[in-house]
């Protein structure tokens, strides 16, 4: 019995002291199949990239509609059922205004994964699409004609940029209730902060503020430059203490949480931005 219990014991050291199992990379291929199978109105998870249980079961429901054998392998008799979105491979053309395709909606992933997320993941190469290849063409250094051919994917094989981690203060000590990344169709392109309306924001770092006013969906607005190309914006706010030009120092009151712009509810929507390029902003708070 003793001898026994020491095995157990030994088994549970060397079980704890293993690796963790690697969390799968997220893949611009599988993104695209998980909006063709939105689409189809198989699957209503995240557009996140990963193959997981979810979209191996909506796979399954697309080819038990097709009247295939549901193995959850999109194979040549699966893939025409996935419609115009279901080809043609990233890389085997130079893809532009107007263009629909799995490969627009891997393009659509591997923009927002690099900090310039368009409206929806929907494989559609349309005007905020065009911007947002735009803009990431400027943030390289490309010829910025809204074109992807090999020199912007070759760009976006690059590893996304990132804010200098632990260089800001938190704006506000809050429960986090989103997070940086995939979301449904779209991409959340900051962290939100769950706290009540008229609770004091602070400015994360010193800095000097480019914009404080109601913008878009972010209702009321405040942006500030700290130098080196980051900025960091703090959205859907009930009152700005801030205008435009003034020098903040990190700590100080710049507004109060509300709801203003699409916010469902009150809570404070940060955003970091590096050259023009959404980082997570985790990382980079204290």
């Amino acid at each position: 019995m003793r001898r026994k219990a020491i095995f157990s014991a030994l088994a549970v050291v060397v079980i704890a002291a293993l690796p963790a199992p690697a969390i799968a990379a997220p893949r611009s291929d599988i993104a695209a199949l998980q909006v063709a199978l939105r689409a189809h109105h198989v699957y209503s998870g995240d557009v996140d990239g990963i193959r997981g249980s979810a979209t191996v079961r909506a796979v399954k429901r697309l080819q038990r509609r097709a009247g295939l054998v549901a193995d959850g392998i999109v194979g040549s008799k699966t893939r025409p059922y996935l419609g115009r979105l279901g080809a043609p491979a990233l890389g085997s053309r130079v893809l532009h205004l107007g263009l629909v395709g799995q490969d627009v909606a891997e393009l659509q992933f591997l923009l927002a994964e690099h900090g310039f997320p368009c409206a929806h993941f929907d494989g559609r190469l349309g005007r905020r699409t065009l911007a947002a290849l735009r803009r990431f063409q400027h943030f390289s250094g490309l010829v910025v004609d809204g074109r992807a051919g090999a020199s912007t994917l070759a760009a976006l094989a690059a590893p996304p940029p990132q804010a200098p981690a632990s260089s800001l203060d938190w704006p506000l000590r809050a429960s986090l209730s989103d997070g940086f990344g995939p979301r449904g169709d779209r991409f959340h392109a900051g962290i939100d902060l769950r706290a009540a309306s008229g609770t004091p924001v602070a400015a994360a770092g010193n800095g000097k503020v480019t914009l404080a006013e109601p913008y878009d969906g972010y209702g009321l607005l405040v942006v500030i430059a700290h130098g080196k190309g980051l900025r960091s914006y703090y959205g859907h706010l009930s009152r700005i203490d801030v205008h435009v030009g003034e020098t903040v120092a990190a700590g100080q009151q710049i507004g109060l949480v509300g709801a203003t712009g699409s916010a469902t509810g009150p809570h404070l929507h940060f955003e970091l931005r590096l050259r023009g390029a959404a980082v997570d902003p985790l990382p980079a708070l204290r």
